[in-house]
């Protein structure tokens, strides 16, 4: 089944946090997008993508975005990456067989899917892509109604793309 495409519908789902906390898509798409991000902790292109999807987040969070890593690891190497690489967001468990990550067709981490309210994937793309990182936060801005700042720094060496 290759990865889910753009405008097809995200299959619904429900995992749990490193924290405990349960995380069902349907329910938290009512009160905005969100962007899950699979990944495992091994992935060196994983952990590169990590600090620009927190940056993310930050400028997004207060007004309702939502992102959502979604390991492929145990519990307790899940919640360090997330300290390692300073993850402040939500980390959930895709646990073996990895049901989640074979629903939605991944061939390689990191794997992001920006969903929107009626459940469609607006955005998606594997690996380290600069294109596809500003794509999904013009269109979170868009749907948020707000202006963040750039997601890349001026003299910041950011490679256009890394693949997973």
């Amino acid at each position: 089944m290759p990865r889910l495409a753009n405008g097809t519908v995200a299959p619904d789902f429900e995992l749990a946090a490193t924290d405990g906390k349960k995380h069902a898509l349907k329910q938290s798409l009512g009160d905005g997008p969100v962007l899950t991000a699979f990944f495992k902790v091994s992935c060196p292109t994983c952990q590169f993508t990590f600090p620009f999807l927190e940056r993310l987040y930050q400028q997004i969070r207060e007004s309702g975005g939502r992102i959502w890593g979604i390991s492929q690891d145990g519990k307790e190497d899940s919640a360090r990456f997330a300290t390692r690489y300073g993850v402040t967001f939500p980390i959930l468990i895709d646990e073996k067989p990895y049901p989640l990550s074979r629903r939605y067709g991944l061939e390689c981490v990191p794997s992001l899917f920006l969903i929107v309210a009626d459940q469609t994937v607006q955005v998606s793309g594997d690996g380290f892509s600069k294109a596809d990182l500003a794509e999904i936060q013009r269109r979170l801005a868009e749907d948020l109604s707000i202006t963040p700042p750039p997601l890349f720094r001026a003299g910041e060496k950011v490679p256009e793309y890394k693949p997973g």
